[in-house]
């Protein structure tokens, strides 16, 4: 048999001849020449390998980004316009429990601490890609404790279906459209944040007024069930619309602690704590100033809170705008703050019906400018985006600890002043005055002790 032939007999019986060993290498341990065989993928190698791809700058507009802006637009009117709502329901509970104040109070402010304590986990949840999930879940609660809400009849069932529920179902929707919607903007991001913002307002107007509408009318158990089935509807369009840009962060912590280690981030999450303490002060409080210390009547008085949400419809945009192209947003909420905590002191010398709807209207452009800024401000400090759902989340969850105990704390006020509300509004326009002083200081870390600098 001839090398050629013996060639093409091992050919056939699968081994390697001299001419295959030399275009593939030789594969003998001891060679020169060996070449190791290839590592197999893992799916952990696949994840580091997608985090660390570059997915390009955010888009900045088309279709698929301002849906996400109407997306977010929808979930902020579900879950900013229930707690902006407490109010009137603060008003029939009083009225039909025979409560104090101060005791009602507790079931809004544990709601609003449960929706922003669980934004760690479901910003997270959204970072990891569960969004559509997170929202379907949180929505489920939400409307699930509305109904519940709708049938209660004492004031703990009143307090574990809305504080309870409904709070932690608010908190579990609302952090993945946040989330998402940071990752398609950065040089319009401020605007396109605010503009979902003004989804806060609408909310605000619209739940307040359908249920202050319908209970005239068909009672308040069903005038509560309409709001929760508008709740769900906003909730399953948004669903729909929202879209993740980047690759899900399935591995990594449950909270990013080290972020705490960052000065600008410590501080921001230092002056949010103190900001949301006296935040819903106003929220909660209006409507009975109006009617126990001017003489407004419930419906006039329910009015006025609608004024005061309805006028961050038209600045909260406006703000957005302006922070992008000039101002940066840190600087402009800073600016609306201090207006803010100045208009808290002069509520102190309200005592008529047209100061009284002055106030309303002012305080309202001022808090919604602010208001409208605020997860600007904050996702400015944040330079990746795919930890921008934890980061923003673990700020809100921080903050609840302030919410729960905020308003109480104006009732309590009230309730030893025997009705009084002067020293309230003394308090709720310090605490804005020295969270406002913390900010600074967070500017101040970033930009040093420059006078003008956009950020």
């Amino acid at each position: 048999m001839t090398l050629r032939d013996d060639e093409k007999h091992a050919s056939s019986n699968g081994a390697v001849t001299v001419q295959e060993a030399s275009v593939l290498g030789d594969t003998t341990p001891n060679s020169n020449n060996f070449s190791p065989p290839p590592i197999l993928t893992t799916a952990q190698d696949i994840e580091i390998g997608e985090a660390e791809k570059d997915f390009g700058p955010p888009p900045d507009g088309g279709l698929t980004a301002w849906l996400q802006v109407l997306a977010t637009h929808l979930i902020n009117a579900m879950t900013w316009g229930y707690a902006a709502a407490f109010g009137v329901y603060q008003l029939y509970y009083v009225e039909t429990l025979g409560l104090p104040a101060s005791q009602v109070s507790w079931i809004g402010s544990v709601q609003i601490f449960f929706t922003y304590a669980i934004c760690a986990v479901s910003g997270r949840l959204a970072d990891a890609g569960y969004t559509r999930v997170t929202v379907a879940v949180g929505t489920f609660l939400a409307v699930f404790g509305t109904f519940m809400t709708s049938l209660a009849k004492t004031y703990w069932q009143i307090f574990l279906a809305q504080a309870v529920c409904i709070g932690i179902g608010l908190g579990v929707t609302f952090m993945p459209a946040i989330s998402i919607l940071s990752s398609y903007f950065e040089k319009n991001r401020a605007f396109a944040l605010a503009v979902s913002a003004v989804g806060t307002s609408v909310g605000s107007v619209s739940f307040p007024a359908m249920i202050q509408h319908l209970t005239a009318r068909i009672g308040f158990p069903w005038a509560v069930r309409c709001a929760g089935f508008l709740a769900l509807s906003m909730a399953i369009v948004a669903n729909v619309l929202l879209k993740p840009r980047l690759p899900p962060r399935k591995s990594g912590p449950l909270l990013e602690l080290k972020a705490f280690s960052e000065l600008p981030y410590l501080l921001f999450s230092m002056a949010a704590f103190v900001y949301f303490y006296a935040l819903y002060f106003v929220f909660f409080y209006i409507n009975s100033y109006a009617r126990n210390i001017i003489g407004f009547s419930n419906s006039d008085s329910i009015n006025l809170l609608i004024i005061t949400n309805a006028m961050g419809i038209p600045m909260r945009p406006i703000v957005g705008f302006i922070a992008d192209r000039w101002t940066g947003p840190i600087n402009l909420f800073i600016a609306a703050l201090t207006v803010v905590f100045a208009v808290l002191y002069s509520w102190t010398g309200v005592t008529t019906r047209t100061g009284m709807y002055i106030f309303s209207v002012v305080y309202g452009l001022s808090i919604g400018a602010n208001q409208g800024l605020f997860v600007a401000s904050l996702t400015s400090l944040t330079k990746d985006p795919q930890k921008m759902g934890v980061r923003f989340g673990m700020v809100e969850t921080l903050s609840a600890l302030a919410t729960v105990a905020g308003a109480p704390t104006a009732g309590a006020i009230i309730d030893h002043d025997h009705g009084n509300y002067f020293w309230a509004q003394i308090w709720g326009g310090t605490v804005m005055a020295a969270a406002t002083v913390i900010f600074v200081s967070c500017r101040i870390s970033v930009t040093g002790w420059r006078l003008w600098a956009k950020v």
